[in-house]
């Protein structure tokens, strides 16, 4: 933990706050075309450019608050993993959620479906996946976290192979959207606003039961103790992460990293109350998205990247250097 920023939470999340709006911004002036960002803004604001409309309000704007309910739906949901199966490298994937979307939304891009027909495809998959590694992971005094968490890497190992084989067997002419896809895509994005209300929701929610999370951090037998009702909690927590994954893998592919690292590095920085943790995750989340969106569309320009691929890019170096700060001193 980094005591200076643990000492001011406030001032912490007020940081986060003011990157997240500059990541934005900067995604909103910044693209593959068009005019520089002082053009944009003055036709913008004087109303005299209907292509510096166009380029903002239909373009570049919901793609990036996609970008942003996405990473903050993502790291909400690592948040929630990390808290069910006490565990640091647990992710939204681990149970095999993405596995189960992408396996349903290849095919649907196999079949030659549009973006409505692969998304749908994909919120179907997750939500099977989700059913299946619930339904197996059931046993003697119900389910436990080791069992869930082995349940999960077989079902993800079993979807990743059913992905090899459908890129191996795959049209040559669609295995590049399909492989982006695999790696975060957001051009399949459409309207942010159901991100956006879903993370509206989930941020004042977590917020609110971070007494009872932060106490099942510390273990079963201990929350028992004090009062928590470990089962429905972990129901939910199970519920929760589930959907917030499913919500985002349907509107932006599998964009992974970010709900694995952004929780740690958010503790690492304020310690571990979900008080802090949660809104903190979100933000940092987003703002990693949106900073990988922005380079994804212009480092190649006019050849977009995978959004996958840069938020590990993005973000390694970051907590990398935030853990080594982190470091107790020898």
């Amino acid at each position: 933990m980094l005591p200076f920023l643990a000492k001011r939470p406030a001032l912490t999340l007020t940081l986060l706050a003011a990157l997240a709006a500059a990541a934005l911004l900067a995604s909103i002036s910044l693209g593959s075309a068009g005019p520089a960002p002082a053009a944009l803004w003055k036709g913008l604001i004087a109303g005299t450019d209907p292509l510096a409309r166009a380029l903002v309000v239909t373009l570049r704007l919901p793609r990036a608050l996609t970008a942003f309910g996405a990473g903050a739906l993502l790291a909400l949901a690592g948040v929630c993993m990390q808290v069910l199966l006490r565990n640091p490298l647990a992710d939204p994937y681990v149970l095999g959620l993405s596995g189960g979307a992408a396996v349903a939304a290849l095919g649907a891009m196999l079949l030659g479906l549009g973006a409505f027909g692969v998304q749908s495809a994909a919120f179907l998959g997750a939500l099977g996946a989700t059913l299946t590694v619930f339904a197996l992971a059931q046993g003697p005094g119900g389910w436990t976290p080791t069992r869930l968490l082995l349940t999960g890497v077989v079902v993800a190992a079993g979807t990743g192979a059913l992905v090899s084989l459908l890129l191996a067997a795959g049209d040559p002419t669609v295995l590049r959207g399909m492989v982006f896809w695999l790696m975060g895509d957001l051009s399949w994005a459409g309207s942010p606003l159901g991100l956006l209300l879903l993370t509206a929701v989930a941020i004042p929610a977590g917020m609110i039961a971070a007494r009872p999370l932060n106490v099942l951090a510390r273990g079963d037998v201990q929350a028992r103790l004090l009062g928590v009702a470990v089962t429905p909690l972990r129901g939910a927590l199970f519920g929760v992460a589930s959907l917030l994954t499913a919500a985002t893998v349907t509107s932006v592919g599998a964009i992974g990293f970010v709900g694995l690292v952004t929780p740690h590095l958010v503790r690492l920085a304020l310690g571990s109350d979900h008080r802090r943790v949660v809104p903190a995750a979100a933000l940092a989340g987003g703002t990693l998205v949106v900073v990988a969106d922005l380079m994804s569309r212009t480092l190649l320009a006019p050849r977009q990247l995978p959004v996958g691929a840069l938020t590990a890019l993005v973000g390694v170096p970051l907590f990398l250097v935030l853990m080594r700060r982190a470091q107790p001193a020898t």
